[in-house]
């Protein structure tokens, strides 16, 4: 198990260069990007309106597609940006670099101050093109609103898709079978966003509702005057009061998958020979059931449980996240899609990419410590 974790996690460097170098490379073939912002920006703030925008392209044309900027105005622009660097140097910032800062400093001293490495490997993204702070200190700002959203869909989704797969493979075929199969379903063929709509529409602030009970936006009511002086439970009852819609709509979509995959796996270990072995034994139905059949058919749910996490993390987030006005993660990268701010787009790129590279790792672990006949080494050997 040691060696297998060992290659895997040297497998994960690959994996993630991969990654970043075919971003890297889609980024530079995209159209547009800060500059473009810049004049656009420019543009938005009235400093070019009607013919006046006419007059600064054409003004940006002749001044070689410096957007009506003044060439020195031009050339800090894009050493802000880092476009005055040749193309090789960008792309090894992307990974590591080092420049020295002091020019008559040692070079073992220069090796050995931090501030003169850069890269996404170091975990030194940079700075936000157009927020002027730091990437990584704005992907911890962002990331507990998802993992908040991630993290009670799943505990939401999973016990009781488990206890309903069960209690379907159980009732097969009777009238509780059938009624739950057409309200999973339905549920199911309705997307997230369209359910978050609707919620809105009905529960939601505007004048059209008909009951105000969706928050505005926020997972709390922290701007409201006097929120530091509730009380803890008023506090919990508020934060659940305001994340109960996100979930369920994030919920829905997964809900039907995961209640199926239990039922069948549940009917597939009923149908082996084992089970009518201990029922031939004279066991009762409730201890072949719970000792026996469970065991078994819930290893593909237990092993499962990292990656579905991080596929209702990842999944869906981002027009949830949009609707209710939840500052998040996903909301975060498609700004920054948006905006080509660049540093972000892969400093959040990196972080997704590392946290599903850890989960997959964590998974295949499940597998070994719930079923003991599995084995990597013996599989190597």
């Amino acid at each position: 198990m040691t060696g297998y974790i060992f290659r895997r996690l040297l497998l994960m460097v690959p994996t993630i260069l991969g990654i970043l170098t075919i971003t890297f490379i889609i980024i530079q073939l995209l159209p547009g990007g800060p500059l473009d912002q810049v004049r656009q920006m420019l543009r938005q703030s009235g400093k070019g309106e009607g013919a006046e925008a006419v007059a600064s392209d054409q003004a940006g044309e002749r001044q070689g597609g410096n957007f009506g900027l003044a060439p020195e105005d031009y050339e800090k622009l894009k050493e802000v940006y880092n476009l005055d660097r040749p193309l090789h140097e960008r792309f090894l910032r992307t990974f590591v670099w080092f420049s020295k800062g002091d020019s008559e400093a040692p070079l073992h001293k220069a090796l050995l101050n931090w501030d003169n490495w850069d890269g996404m490997l170091l975990f030194k993204f940079g700075n936000s093109f157009y927020q002027n702070r730091d990437v990584l200190q704005l992907i911890k700002d962002k990331l507990p609103v998802s993992v908040t959203l991630g993290f009670w869909s799943f505990i939401l989704t999973y016990p009781a898709c488990i206890v309903m797969g069960i209690s379907k493979a159980v009732k097969e075929g009777t009238h509780f079978d059938t009624a739950t199969s057409v309200l999973i379903l339905l549920g199911y063929s309705i997307p997230g966003f369209v359910l978050a709509v609707l919620l809105l529409v009905l529960f939601g602030p505007g004048d059209a509702a008909i009951a105000h009970l969706i928050p505005l936006s926020g997972l709390t009511s922290s701007g409201v005057p006097g929120y530091e002086e509730w009380s803890m439970m008023r506090k919990i009852l508020d934060y659940l009061h305001h994340i109960i819609a996100p979930v369920i709509c994030l919920s829905i979509g997964s809900f039907a998958v995961l209640t199926i995959l239990a039922k069948n796996s549940v009917l597939e270990e009923v149908r082996k020979q084992y089970v009518v072995t201990a029922r031939a034994k004279g066991l009762s139905e409730r201890r072949v059931l719970f000792r026996h059949i469970l065991r078994n058919s819930l290893i593909p749910l237990v092993t499962g449980f990292p990656a579905r996490f991080v596929a209702i993390f990842l999944t869906g987030a981002l027009l949830i996240e949009r609707i209710f006005n939840l500052d998040g993660i996903g909301l975060l990268g498609y700004n920054s899609v948006m905006q080509h701010d660049y540093p972000v787009v892969m400093g959040n790129l990196f972080i997704m990419t590392l946290i599903t590279l850890f989960l997959r790792l964590l998974t295949d672990i499940c597998y070994v410590i719930v079923d003991p006949r599995i084995s990597f080494e013996k599989t190597q050997a």
